[in-house]
């Protein structure tokens, strides 16, 4: 045993002397950066942003974020002991030292995390949340598609080094944001400088706490195929940044490239929020500085676009221009009432400029609405030869009306927008985005069983947006007053239910 533990002994030592040795010259790992107004949304910094990174103990950032929201849905709380398990004692350091058999809480947990990078600890929450460590590894890619990660995979909950396990700066920043969003009242461990544990003392790799003003957090990371990584967070007079880093050759090198990105935007970033939180099933567009040339190309493509005959229906938006550097805004909404009823259908050319008198909407009838996205104020592409201003979509309506172009036969629903009640607030609740309708209709439905007392009298609707050549469906629900709103989306998180809340 004593044998044994001086060897073990000796490949901590060794591992963090190779952790903190100069790096020969020619090392050279590759860089990569990124750094995103919070406020806006807007990217005031980009390089190589997309490119494919390993993340290191980055990952520990979405190791966290699940364990956050167990805490926040009840399902476990910070004095919960963990288990170690055998695998979890195995991992390579940096780690506690932790032996199978013993137990740690979640509270701790979180800070050796934050603070040590503990690999064994982040193992142990795996575990405890997803089973196996494999497992939970599936869920963490999961969820960083629901957050629009598109180039994040993960197949561990550490970061060790995995060749499959990869992100992007772009993607890392965005995780920055959603957990700082998502979670203000566990982000504050982000900031912890030092932890003390079983008598030892173990301060935070992040060396910007303390020094650098307005830093908050978030996470540093060092495999040798990434170098030194850092995700960090920066709020200063009312303006919020985030800046990532990859590839720094040391610590000092990482940190000096950050701060340097840090004060040379901060002064620009917004001091005014103008985007939602970031969350699931929310489409998150972060815009990008162009150069004149490119930003001459795409509005010459968009020239061309125009050039061409439009599909018949109107186009659904779903971001800021490719190139715009206009600021994320919500999209205004028009909302109209469904109504039960049998009714038969034809395809029908476009139908002609409707000024005729809708025929009246009855109150409370509808369910579920089906709602589209209308972007008032950007021009839409012209519409094919000889083409007029029609009805979006068939909605189904108590009172059929005839067109001429479409036979006798062949009763056509008229409705009008459905008129706001005098009791309705002005926010509304998103509960998540599927594939398909029938999902997003049993989300609401869900939803709405969960957090009966303030959605009981809210407007249920599903909302199509197209994603390249798919589509998917937002399930949510409108006419809140905002304390409603904020009250409906504790109680949904509780239940694990994702709950984002917009002003209408």
């Amino acid at each position: 045993m004593l044998v044994l533990t001086a060897i073990a002994s000796d490949a901590d030592a060794r591992g963090r002397r190779r952790h903190r040795a100069a790096p020969s010259q020619s090392y050279q790992p590759p860089p990569s950066s990124i750094v995103v107004d919070a406020n806006t949304g807007k990217v005031l910094q980009a390089s190589d942003a997309d490119s494919p990174r390993h993340p290191a103990s980055l990952t520990k950032i979405m190791t966290l974020y699940l364990l956050f929201e167990k805490l926040e849905a009840g399902k476990i709380k910070t004095s919960t002991d963990l288990p170690v398990s055998p695998h979890a004692a195995m991992q390579a350091p940096s780690k506690l030292a932790l032996k199978p058999g013993e137990t740690i809480k979640v509270e701790s947990a979180i800070r050796a995390i934050v603070t040590k990078s503990a690999n064994d600890v982040a193992v142990i929450v795996a575990e405890a949340l997803g089973g196996d460590e494999p497992s939970f590894a599936k869920l963490m890619t999961a969820k960083a598609r629901a957050l629009g990660m598109k180039g994040t995979t993960y197949f561990n909950a550490s970061g060790l080094p995995n060749d499959q396990q990869i992100t992007t700066a772009r993607d890392q920043a965005l995780l920055g944001r959603a957990i700082f969003d998502r979670f203000p009242d566990y982000y504050r461990y982000f900031s912890t400088r030092s932890f003390d544990f079983r008598g030892k003392s173990m301060r935070n790799h992040n060396h910007l706490l303390g020094r650098i003003e307005g830093v908050d957090g978030i996470k540093t990371g060092y495999v040798n195929a990434s170098g030194f990584n850092i995700v960090t967070s920066v709020n200063r007079a009312g303006r919020h940044i985030v800046a990532v880093v990859f590839g720094g050759r040391t610590a000092n090198a990482r940190d000096a490239r950050v701060v340097s990105l840090i004060e040379s935007n901060i002064n620009i970033a917004s001091a005014k929020r103008t985007v939602p939180p970031v969350g699931e099933g929310i489409e998150v567009a972060e815009t990008a500085p162009v150069s004149k040339e490119k930003e001459q190309t795409a509005v010459a493509l968009r020239g061309a676009a125009a050039a061409t005959p439009a599909a018949p229906a109107v186009p659904e938006p779903t971001g800021p221009a490719l190139g715009s550097t206009d600021p994320i805004k919500p999209v205004a909404v028009k909302t109209v009432t469904v109504h039960p009823g049998s009714m038969r259908t034809a395809s029908l050319p476009p139908l002609p400029s409707d000024n005729r008198k809708l025929a009246p909407t009855p109150a409370n009838t509808a369910s579920v609405t089906n709602i589209v996205t209308i972007k008032g104020e950007t021009p839409q592409l012209p519409p094919p030869p000889g083409a007029r201003p029609g009805v979006l979509g068939v909605l189904p309506a108590k009172t059929p009306a005839k067109i001429a172009s479409a036979g006798d036969n062949v009763p056509i629903p008229v409705a009008e927008p459905a008129a706001k009640p005098k009791s309705a607030g002005g926010w509304m609740i998103q509960v998540g985005a599927f594939p398909e309708e029938h999902e997003a209709k049993q989300r609401l439905t869900t939803a709405q069983s969960k957090a009966k007392e303030d959605l009981g009298q809210a407007d249920p609707f599903t909302e199509k947006v197209a994603k390249g050549d798919k589509s998917l469906y937002r399930a949510r629900f409108a006419g809140l007053e905002k304390d409603q709103a904020e009250s409906a989306c504790k109680h949904l998180k509780r239940s694990e239910i994702p709950c984002m809340l917009l002003k209408n």
